[in-house]
Protein backbone atom coordinates (compact mmCIF):
# COMPACT_ATOMS: atom_id res chain seq x y z
CA UNK A 1 0.00 0.00 0.00
CA UNK A 2 1.43 3.38 -0.99
CA UNK A 3 1.57 6.43 1.27
CA UNK A 4 -1.34 8.14 -0.48
CA UNK A 5 -3.49 5.02 -0.25
CA UNK A 6 -2.71 4.69 3.46
CA UNK A 7 -3.57 8.32 4.17
CA UNK A 8 -6.83 7.97 2.28
CA UNK A 9 -7.72 4.88 4.29
CA UNK A 10 -7.11 6.45 7.71
CA UNK A 11 -8.45 9.93 6.95
CA UNK A 12 -11.74 10.81 8.67
CA UNK A 13 -14.82 10.11 6.61
CA UNK A 14 -18.29 11.61 7.06
CA UNK A 15 -20.67 9.32 8.99
CA UNK A 16 -23.61 7.82 7.21
CA UNK A 17 -26.80 9.82 7.03
CA UNK A 18 -29.87 8.62 8.94
CA UNK A 19 -31.24 7.05 5.76
CA UNK A 20 -28.10 4.98 5.32
CA UNK A 21 -27.99 3.66 8.89
CA UNK A 22 -28.87 0.03 9.50
CA UNK A 23 -31.70 0.83 11.87
CA UNK A 24 -34.00 3.83 11.84
CA UNK A 25 -35.58 3.25 15.26
CA UNK A 26 -33.71 3.01 18.50
CA UNK A 27 -30.78 0.79 19.33
CA UNK A 28 -29.91 -2.80 18.66
CA UNK A 29 -30.43 -3.62 22.34
CA UNK A 30 -28.66 -7.04 22.55
CA UNK A 31 -25.61 -5.57 20.85
CA UNK A 32 -25.83 -2.42 23.00
CA UNK A 33 -25.90 -4.42 26.25
CA UNK A 34 -22.94 -6.59 25.25
CA UNK A 35 -20.98 -3.54 24.09
CA UNK A 36 -21.67 -1.66 27.34
CA UNK A 37 -20.56 -4.61 29.48
CA UNK A 38 -17.36 -5.03 27.48
CA UNK A 39 -16.53 -1.32 27.75
CA UNK A 40 -17.13 -1.28 31.51
CA UNK A 41 -14.94 -4.38 31.88
CA UNK A 42 -12.13 -2.74 29.90
CA UNK A 43 -12.24 0.39 32.07
CA UNK A 44 -12.36 -1.70 35.26
CA UNK A 45 -9.33 -3.74 34.18
CA UNK A 46 -7.39 -0.60 33.18
CA UNK A 47 -7.79 1.02 36.62
CA UNK A 48 -7.29 -2.22 38.54
CA UNK A 49 -3.62 -2.55 37.57
CA UNK A 50 -2.21 0.98 37.30
CA UNK A 51 -3.67 4.43 36.49
CA UNK A 52 -1.37 4.77 33.50
CA UNK A 53 -3.36 2.11 31.67
CA UNK A 54 -6.52 4.15 32.11
CA UNK A 55 -4.67 7.19 30.73
CA UNK A 56 -3.60 5.18 27.69
CA UNK A 57 -7.17 3.95 27.22
CA UNK A 58 -8.51 7.48 27.59
CA UNK A 59 -6.08 8.91 25.03
CA UNK A 60 -7.10 6.24 22.52
CA UNK A 61 -10.76 7.06 23.14
CA UNK A 62 -10.19 10.80 22.81
CA UNK A 63 -8.21 10.33 19.61
CA UNK A 64 -11.02 8.25 18.10
CA UNK A 65 -13.51 10.88 19.22
CA UNK A 66 -11.52 13.65 17.54
CA UNK A 67 -11.31 11.57 14.38
CA UNK A 68 -15.11 11.06 14.45
CA UNK A 69 -15.73 14.77 15.03
CA UNK A 70 -13.49 15.63 12.08
CA UNK A 71 -15.48 13.18 9.96
CA UNK A 72 -18.74 14.84 11.00
CA UNK A 73 -17.41 18.30 10.10
CA UNK A 74 -16.57 17.08 6.60
CA UNK A 75 -20.32 16.82 5.96
CA UNK A 76 -20.30 20.65 6.06
CA UNK A 77 -17.08 20.79 4.02
CA UNK A 78 -15.09 21.77 7.11
CA UNK A 79 -11.75 20.00 7.41
CA UNK A 80 -10.50 20.15 10.98
CA UNK A 81 -6.74 19.38 11.21
CA UNK A 82 -6.77 15.90 12.74
CA UNK A 83 -3.02 15.38 13.15
CA UNK A 84 -2.33 18.36 15.47
CA UNK A 85 -5.59 17.68 17.32
CA UNK A 86 -4.54 14.14 18.21
CA UNK A 87 -1.00 15.25 19.03
CA UNK A 88 -2.46 17.97 21.25
CA UNK A 89 -4.70 15.60 23.20
CA UNK A 90 -1.75 13.24 23.72
CA UNK A 91 0.40 16.05 25.14
CA UNK A 92 -2.51 17.29 27.27
CA UNK A 93 -2.94 13.83 28.78
CA UNK A 94 0.76 13.51 29.54
CA UNK A 95 0.89 16.96 31.13
CA UNK A 96 -2.23 16.36 33.21
CA UNK A 97 -1.12 12.93 34.39
CA UNK A 98 2.37 14.09 35.35
CA UNK A 99 1.75 17.65 36.59
CA UNK A 100 -1.98 18.12 37.19
CA UNK A 101 -4.97 19.75 35.58
CA UNK A 102 -3.39 23.23 35.47
CA UNK A 103 -0.57 21.88 33.30
CA UNK A 104 -3.15 20.14 31.12
CA UNK A 105 -5.02 23.41 30.61
CA UNK A 106 -1.80 25.26 29.73
CA UNK A 107 -0.96 22.52 27.22
CA UNK A 108 -4.45 22.90 25.75
CA UNK A 109 -3.80 26.60 25.15
CA UNK A 110 -0.59 25.89 23.23
CA UNK A 111 -2.24 22.97 21.40
CA UNK A 112 -5.14 25.21 20.34
CA UNK A 113 -2.68 27.72 18.89
CA UNK A 114 -0.89 24.91 17.08
CA UNK A 115 -4.19 23.63 15.64
CA UNK A 116 -5.12 27.12 14.44
CA UNK A 117 -1.70 27.71 12.87
CA UNK A 118 -1.79 24.31 11.13
CA UNK A 119 -5.24 24.99 9.68
CA UNK A 120 -4.42 28.50 8.52
CA UNK A 121 -1.00 27.81 7.02
CA UNK A 122 -2.20 24.67 5.26
CA UNK A 123 -4.39 27.04 3.20
CA UNK A 124 -7.17 24.50 2.87
CA UNK A 125 -10.38 26.47 2.61
CA UNK A 126 -12.29 27.54 4.59
CA UNK A 127 -9.15 27.97 6.72
CA UNK A 128 -10.72 29.94 9.57
CA UNK A 129 -13.65 27.53 9.94
CA UNK A 130 -11.25 24.58 9.82
CA UNK A 131 -9.21 26.16 12.63
CA UNK A 132 -12.27 26.96 14.76
CA UNK A 133 -13.67 23.45 14.30
CA UNK A 134 -10.34 21.94 15.39
CA UNK A 135 -10.12 24.10 18.51
CA UNK A 136 -13.77 23.40 19.34
CA UNK A 137 -13.25 19.63 19.11
CA UNK A 138 -10.03 19.81 21.13
CA UNK A 139 -11.78 21.76 23.87
CA UNK A 140 -14.92 19.63 23.89
CA UNK A 141 -13.20 16.25 23.86
CA UNK A 142 -9.66 16.95 24.97
CA UNK A 143 -10.11 19.50 27.75
CA UNK A 144 -13.21 17.83 29.19
CA UNK A 145 -11.44 14.50 29.05
CA UNK A 146 -8.42 15.87 30.91
CA UNK A 147 -10.55 16.09 34.06
CA UNK A 148 -11.00 12.33 33.85
CA UNK A 149 -7.23 11.91 33.50
CA UNK A 150 -6.70 14.22 36.49
CA UNK A 151 -8.76 11.84 38.63
CA UNK A 152 -5.80 9.44 38.64
CA UNK A 153 -4.22 11.76 41.25
CA UNK A 154 -7.20 11.65 43.62
CA UNK A 155 -7.57 9.46 46.70
CA UNK A 156 -9.43 6.26 45.77
CA UNK A 157 -8.69 7.14 42.15
CA UNK A 158 -9.86 3.78 40.79
CA UNK A 159 -13.31 4.14 42.35
CA UNK A 160 -13.54 7.78 41.25
CA UNK A 161 -12.90 6.78 37.63
CA UNK A 162 -15.26 3.81 37.75
CA UNK A 163 -17.95 6.03 39.25
CA UNK A 164 -17.43 8.61 36.50
CA UNK A 165 -18.10 5.89 33.93
CA UNK A 166 -20.92 4.04 35.67
CA UNK A 167 -23.09 6.90 36.94
CA UNK A 168 -23.71 8.35 33.45
CA UNK A 169 -24.21 4.79 32.18
CA UNK A 170 -26.80 4.17 34.91
CA UNK A 171 -28.52 7.45 34.07
CA UNK A 172 -28.64 6.49 30.38
CA UNK A 173 -29.96 3.02 31.20
CA UNK A 174 -32.68 4.33 33.51
CA UNK A 175 -33.73 6.96 31.00
CA UNK A 176 -33.95 4.38 28.24
CA UNK A 177 -35.84 1.83 30.36
CA UNK A 178 -38.55 4.14 31.70
CA UNK A 179 -38.62 6.22 28.54
CA UNK A 180 -39.47 3.22 26.38
CA UNK A 181 -42.15 1.97 28.78
CA UNK A 182 -43.73 5.20 30.07
CA UNK A 183 -42.37 8.03 27.92
CA UNK A 184 -45.15 10.37 26.77
CA UNK A 185 -43.91 13.90 27.43
CA UNK A 186 -40.80 14.91 25.43
CA UNK A 187 -38.34 17.25 27.12
CA UNK A 188 -37.17 18.93 23.91
CA UNK A 189 -38.88 17.31 20.91
CA UNK A 190 -37.13 19.56 18.39
CA UNK A 191 -33.72 18.34 19.61
CA UNK A 192 -34.24 14.75 20.74
CA UNK A 193 -37.85 13.55 20.47
CA UNK A 194 -37.14 10.29 22.31
CA UNK A 195 -35.98 12.03 25.51
CA UNK A 196 -38.99 12.25 27.82
CA UNK A 197 -39.62 13.52 31.33
CA UNK A 198 -40.62 10.00 32.31
CA UNK A 199 -37.28 8.80 31.04
CA UNK A 200 -35.55 11.57 33.01
CA UNK A 201 -37.25 10.28 36.15
CA UNK A 202 -35.79 6.87 35.34
CA UNK A 203 -32.36 8.49 34.97
CA UNK A 204 -32.69 9.99 38.45
CA UNK A 205 -33.79 6.67 39.94
CA UNK A 206 -30.98 4.64 38.40
CA UNK A 207 -28.46 7.37 39.23
CA UNK A 208 -29.54 7.18 42.87
CA UNK A 209 -28.99 3.42 42.93
CA UNK A 210 -25.56 3.77 41.33
CA UNK A 211 -24.62 6.69 43.61
CA UNK A 212 -25.60 4.70 46.69
CA UNK A 213 -23.45 1.77 45.55
CA UNK A 214 -20.38 3.74 44.52
CA UNK A 215 -20.49 7.13 46.26
CA UNK A 216 -21.76 5.77 49.57
CA UNK A 217 -20.42 2.22 49.77
CA UNK A 218 -17.27 2.26 47.59
CA UNK A 219 -16.03 5.81 48.31
CA UNK A 220 -17.54 6.02 51.80
CA UNK A 221 -19.08 9.48 51.38
CA UNK A 222 -22.16 10.60 53.27
CA UNK A 223 -25.74 10.90 52.03
CA UNK A 224 -25.33 14.56 51.09
CA UNK A 225 -22.84 13.55 48.42
CA UNK A 226 -25.04 10.65 47.30
CA UNK A 227 -27.90 13.08 46.69
CA UNK A 228 -25.59 15.61 45.01
CA UNK A 229 -24.28 13.06 42.50
CA UNK A 230 -27.81 11.66 42.06
CA UNK A 231 -29.17 15.03 40.99
CA UNK A 232 -26.24 16.33 38.98
CA UNK A 233 -25.61 13.20 36.89
CA UNK A 234 -28.94 13.05 34.99
CA UNK A 235 -28.83 16.79 34.30
CA UNK A 236 -25.29 16.76 32.93
CA UNK A 237 -25.77 13.50 31.03
CA UNK A 238 -28.99 14.78 29.44
CA UNK A 239 -27.40 18.13 28.51
CA UNK A 240 -24.45 16.27 27.01
CA UNK A 241 -26.77 14.09 24.96
CA UNK A 242 -28.76 17.12 23.78
CA UNK A 243 -25.57 18.97 22.82
CA UNK A 244 -24.37 16.09 20.69
CA UNK A 245 -27.86 15.65 19.24
CA UNK A 246 -27.83 19.29 18.13
CA UNK A 247 -24.45 18.80 16.50
CA UNK A 248 -25.58 15.63 14.72
CA UNK A 249 -28.80 17.30 13.62
CA UNK A 250 -26.83 20.19 12.15
CA UNK A 251 -24.52 17.70 10.40
CA UNK A 252 -27.57 15.68 9.27
CA UNK A 253 -26.17 12.41 10.65
CA UNK A 254 -27.65 9.85 13.05
CA UNK A 255 -24.52 8.64 14.84
CA UNK A 256 -21.00 10.02 15.05
CA UNK A 257 -19.61 6.66 14.00
CA UNK A 258 -20.17 2.91 13.92
CA UNK A 259 -17.28 1.59 16.01
CA UNK A 260 -19.51 0.17 18.78
CA UNK A 261 -22.40 -2.16 17.87
CA UNK A 262 -25.64 -0.78 19.29
CA UNK A 263 -24.00 2.44 20.47
CA UNK A 264 -22.77 4.18 17.32
CA UNK A 265 -19.42 5.90 17.59
CA UNK A 266 -17.01 6.71 20.40
CA UNK A 267 -18.58 10.13 20.93
CA UNK A 268 -22.04 8.58 21.11
CA UNK A 269 -20.71 6.49 23.99
CA UNK A 270 -18.69 9.06 25.95
CA UNK A 271 -20.68 12.28 25.41
CA UNK A 272 -22.26 12.10 28.88
CA UNK A 273 -18.93 11.20 30.52
CA UNK A 274 -17.27 14.23 28.91
CA UNK A 275 -19.95 16.55 30.26
CA UNK A 276 -19.82 14.96 33.74
CA UNK A 277 -16.02 14.83 34.10
CA UNK A 278 -15.30 18.49 35.07
CA UNK A 279 -18.12 18.65 37.63
CA UNK A 280 -17.31 15.21 39.03
CA UNK A 281 -13.66 16.18 39.42
CA UNK A 282 -14.60 19.32 41.38
CA UNK A 283 -17.03 17.37 43.57
CA UNK A 284 -14.40 14.74 44.27
CA UNK A 285 -11.96 17.47 45.33
CA UNK A 286 -14.52 18.91 47.72
CA UNK A 287 -15.70 15.57 49.06
CA UNK A 288 -12.38 13.77 49.35
CA UNK A 289 -10.30 16.75 50.43
CA UNK A 290 -7.54 16.48 47.82
CA UNK A 291 -6.21 20.00 47.11
CA UNK A 292 -2.88 18.54 45.94
CA UNK A 293 -4.62 17.07 42.90
CA UNK A 294 -4.89 20.52 41.30
CA UNK A 295 -1.16 21.24 41.38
Amino acid sequence: MGVNSFLAAVAPHPPKSPHEQHSKSGRDMPAAVVTALVLVAIVAVSVAFHPIWFVVLAVVGFAIGLWEAAGAFIVRDIHAPVTPMILGVLLMAIATYSEGIAAGFLTFCFSALFVMAWAIFSRRQPAVMNALAGVFALGWIGMSGMFAVAMTALPNAAWCIVTLVLLPAASDTGGLALGVVLGKHPIAPSISPKKSWEGFAGSVLFSFIAAWLFIRLALGLNWWWVLTFTLITPVLATVGDFAESLLKRDMKIKDMGTIFPGHGGMLDRIDAVLFCAPSFYLLYLLALGAPAAVS
